[in-house]
């Protein structure tokens, strides 16, 4: 192999003959150098993407994390947030039975007509102090155990005046007082009198209440119709079993306006007064039985209920 050289001067060159041992030496520099260069980019080029590679594992092991903790605490709020809501379907069921329980508390008490409206909030008013501090987790919960203590205090107290007033309403109801007519005055005593028709003694098993023709007959107390209709002597008939053994009539009606196996209250009108039956005028005859026995009605009539 021969290397010319030209000068720049004319004529004038020289040559060179490149033995073997050159010609590798210059293959060597001219290939090596490009090649050294090439293998030294690749290795510094592997060297970074694995570096990149790591710190990418890294990021999204970081993002799994994170992505984990936000769901963990999406769940946990929506875990709560359906607590406070049943919590507060199950507060409202209670309050709801607890304004029920408290208008029929205030009926049977026989409360003045809007002291007690059960159906709308307490009245409450006052300056705005509110606290410019944060609402906490704790503070919530608090608030949960103190309203819920609340309502179980109120829920037993008003069980309580529940269960005296309807025990006071169950004793007024079964109780036999006051007059068998809602208009009248008394024209005849129980016991022994002058006979109206024939003058002679006779015994008189019940009062006579005198009124006017028409006026209702109320019940004295609450009880079970055991007759209505006609019977001799009486005329239209309404016999009522009180219960505790006693049984009352009401006799000489105009009409009766029950049958018999109705249930009645007390006051609750059964009949209309008239003169039917062995009589001289509009009355009710009002007899009392207990234990199968007359008894003088006046001592009911007169009762006071406690």
């Amino acid at each position: 192999m021969k290397i010319i050289l030209l000068n720049a001067r004319p004529g004038r060159s020289v040559t060179l003959n490149v033995n073997s041992w050159v010609k590798a030496v210059a293959s060597l520099c001219v290939l090596g150098i490009p090649l050294s260069i090439g293998i030294t980019i690749g290795v510094t080029s592997a060297d970074n993407r694995e570096d990149l590679v790591a710190a990418l594992d890294l990021l999204e092991s970081q993002l799994d994390a994170q992505k984990n903790t936000l769901n963990h605490g999406r769940s946990e709020a929506i875990y709560q947030l359906e607590a406070y809501s049943s919590k507060l379907a199950d507060m409202q069921a209670r309050v709801v039975r607890l304004d029920a329980l408290g208008e029929r508390i205030a009926d049977i008490a026989g409360l003045t007509s809007g002291e007690f409206d059960f159906g709308d909030p307490p009245a409450l008013g006052g300056p705005n102090e509110t606290l410019a501090e944060p609402t906490v987790q704790a503070d919530v919960d608090l608030f949960y155990q103190e309203l819920d203590s609340q309502l179980v205090a109120s829920e037993r107290q008003l069980g309580i005046l529940r269960t005296m007033m309807t025990d006071r309403l169950f004793k007024r109801e079964n109780t036999m007082a006051g007059l068998p007519a809602a208009k009248g005055w008394l024209s005849s005593a129980y016991g022994l009198r002058r006979d109206p028709f024939h003058g002679k003694k006779a015994w008189h098993k019940g009062i006579d209440v005198a009124g006017q023709e028409g006026s209702p007959v109320i019940a004295v107390a609450g009880g079970i119709v055991t007759r209505s209709g006609t019977k001799a002597g009486y005329g239209q008939l309404v016999e009522v079993d009180h219960g505790n053994e006693l049984v009352a009539r009401y006799a000489h009606n105009k009409e009766n306006i029950v049958k018999i196996g109705d249930l009645v209250k007390k006051g609750q009108v059964i009949a209309y007064m008239g003169s039917t039956g062995r009589s001289t005028g509009p009355h009710v005859h009002f007899e009392v039985y207990k234990n199968g026995r007359h008894v003088d009605p006046a001592s009911y009539i007169r009762r006071t209920i406690r």
